[in-house]
């Protein structure tokens, strides 16, 4: 996508946001060992992860790999 390839600094702080977030979220979840909560806030770190990761690679995706 152009927009990403354009927009690096954008990109970078969106990445960063994510990760901290999503990191935080995890580790904060694992503290709570026994606790439902825990639980869910460990996936939705997980959530912010995997958003981070598909933000980094969206400037290497090419319209040929797609169907």
């Amino acid at each position: 996508m152009k927009f990403w390839k354009e927009h690096v600094g954008l990109r970078i702080g969106f990445i960063l946001v994510f990760f901290i977030i999503g990191l935080g979220l995890v580790i904060g979840g694992w503290k709570m060992t026994g606790e439902l909560l825990g639980l869910v806030l460990m996936m939705i770190g997980l959530v912010f992860l995997l958003a981070a990761i598909m933000i980094y690679n969206k400037p290497f995706e090419d319209a040929k790999g797609r169907r």
